[in-house]
């Protein structure tokens, strides 16, 4: 009978499989197979091997091993994932992990239990790249491996009855365990999100990994946002090909919002649509259609993940921020107030900057290990710092040491390297402005903000056509934030010495800050608009009263003295200068 066979133990369970399966076998099917064969029996067998484990079984993409203890375990998992970056070189796969520490039940050489289950669900929860490991497995390695651990709270699961408490592995060591202050803090409530599987609605079977592979993409490339808790891909492809109620599955799935669309072939065209929905009211809070030819399937799958993840990560927090500026002030908790100060943020001017001010601080004040709410916090302080033209040593010190805080606190966090960015621009220390802005590109590529302020970089160390570059590739895929971006376009057409272009670029800015008006006095100087030079010099000074100090805050970031001379010519010709 087979239940003599059954036999029962405690054992650390490793489960791992391929991140973008499905869209590496549509790319290069025998060269995926090929690559995966390799890293199995020269990498990764050997390796589980030698940390006293045992390979279980292998399928498709995926592995289960078992292993003696919980330190074993992990410590095999650190060394795949570190072992297996450096070897990207020679292999584009990338692994999801997942570790439990519970009771299996072993037949004819299988595994079966709630300890398995569970690991095929921490799998899931992984990054790519990353490592995610149950409570119990926490408890028992913490200070017995080389790697540090970020606490994600508790999930549910599919088919677990309890939720299960998720600690993820942090490889780079950054970040120690939640309570100090280098642990990576962003709040429970932040905006959780679920890529429901694309349609295939082609009547191609032939074309159901490319839909895979856009819903796969879309779910890893969302999770670069660190403000979004996006479910795992294994939680969501269970709804593959079925009609779902949205609340529903809203609830099961623990998410506020629900991306779902469609994928329909037609000859050498492709139209793919996206809707993004809220849970609570059922409602679209944005859709989009759209129509690519079929020259080359999988740059236009790229092109398309990228335009849905920087139209969609924009929606979902202006989404949020809506909802937290209807909440009566006693109920507001920590992401609340940052999504507050956010919003005052982009208003542009010193009221709003110092009621931001108070927001920002109250949030760090409710989590004092809040990573993205110390990067506000630094952009604060240089906004304030330029309306109040303090460019002291003191106040930049300060600013620094806030930025600093953002990215020690979540080293994988764009907001945090660009918070730095812009702090080290402002300090003139540009080599290091570069450095944090390139990193924070590379974190999140998808942001907006990042794009624009990176833009802003190239315009301080004079070199306007790189940042017309970046602009118009981020136009290409929209939406763009309607302030910073325009502005900075029309510096850089300023400094190309193309005034029309920057005054209509200035004219679809939603709300013009005080200080733009010096850049249009500028440009209608040099176009010979005195009039409008004038009306814009007096709208400065409005703000800043003293007319010395509003030339001098003409253009304070320029590095060289031709390109600061370029920009008091439109004023000398308007006669607003000697």
């Amino acid at each position: 009978m087979a239940s003599d066979k059954l036999e029962r133990r405690l054992a650390a369970i490793l489960a791992a499989d391929v991140v973008g399966y499905s869209r590496l076998m549509g790319e290069d099917e025998a060269g995926t197979l090929a690559a995966l064969k390799a890293v199995r029996t020269e990498f990764i067998e050997p390796l589980i091997a030698a940390h006293r484990g045992r390979v279980v079984k292998l399928m498709g993409d995926g592995v289960l091993a078992e292993f003696q203890s919980a330190v074993d375990a992990v410590d095999c998992a650190v060394a795949w994932q570190r072992g297996q970056s450096q070897r990207q070189g020679e292999t584009p796969l990338r692994f999801r992990i997942g570790i439990n520490l519970g009771d299996i039940v072993i037949d004819d050489g299988d595994l079966y239990g709630d300890g398995v289950n569970i690991a095929a669900r921490l799998e899931g929860l992984a990054d790519p790249g990353g490592i995610a490991v149950s409570q119990v497995v926490h408890d028992q390695v913490t200070g017995k491996v080389d790697a540090s651990f970020e606490d994600t709270g508790e999930h549910k699961v599919k088919n677990i009855a309890k939720p299960i408490r998720v600690y993820r592995v942090r490889l780079d060591g950054s970040a120690a365990e939640t309570g100090s202050e280098m642990a990576t803090a962003t709040p429970a409530d932040k905006p959780s999100i679920a890529v429901l599987p694309f349609t295939n609605m082609s009547g191609d079977p032939e074309q159901l990994y490319f839909s895979d592979g856009i819903t796969e993409d879309l779910i890893t490339e969302l999770s670069r946002f660190t403000a979004l808790e996006v479910v795992a891909r294994n939680s969501t492809f269970v709804y593959r090909d079925q009609a779902v109620d949205v609340s529903e599955v809203g609830r099961k799935l623990g998410a506020r919002y629900l991306l779902e669309g469609s994928l329909r072939k037609a000859g050498n065209r492709i139209r793919l649509t996206a809707q993004l929905i809220d849970v609570k009211t059922g409602m679209h809070l944005w859709a989009e259609r759209y129509d690519r030819e079929l020259e080359d399937i999988f740059a236009i799958q790229d092109e398309l993940v990228h335009a849905i993840v920087a139209a969609l990560a924009g929606r979902v927090r202006d989404a949020d921020a809506k909802r937290s500026l209807m909440k009566p002030p006693e109920s507001l908790a920590a992401y609340d107030c940052y999504l507050r100060a956010l919003d005052l943020d982009r208003k542009f001017d010193q009221e709003s900057s110092l009621e931001g001010l108070q927001f920002v601080k109250k949030a760090i004040e409710f989590d004092s290990n809040f990573a993205r709410a110390h990067a506000l916090l630094a952009t604060y302080t240089v906004t304030i710092g330029w309306f109040r033209f303090d460019r002291s040593q003191a106040h930049l010190d300060e600013s620094l040491r806030v930025a600093k805080k953002a990215v020690a606190l979540d080293p994988q966090d764009s907001f945090g390297h660009l918070a730095l960015g812009l702090v080290y621009i402002v300090r003139g220390e540009m080599d290091l402005a570069r450095d944090a802005l390139e990193r924070a590109s590379s974190l999140n590529p998808h942001d907006a903000m990042v794009w624009t302020d990176y833009a802003w970089y190239h315009i301080c160390v004079g070199d306007p056509e790189k940042a017309l570059q970046l602009l118009d590739e981020r136009e290409a895929v929209g939406p763009v934030p309607p302030n910073w971006h325009w502005e900075i376009r029309a510096e850089a057409f300023y400094d190309l010495g193309r005034y029309d272009a920057a005054v209509a670029s200035y004219e679809r800015m939603a709300h013009l800050p005080f200080w733009v008006h010096r850049t249009l006095a500028t440009c209608h100087g040099q176009l010979g608009n005195i009039d409008k030079a004038r009306s814009h010099w007096v709208q400065l000074l409005e703000a800043i009263p003293d007319s010395k100090a509003a030339r001098e805050f003409t253009n304070l970031y320029a590095r060289e003295a031709a390109v600061h001379e370029h920009w008091f010519q439109g004023l000398k010709k308007a006669g607003l200068a000697d």
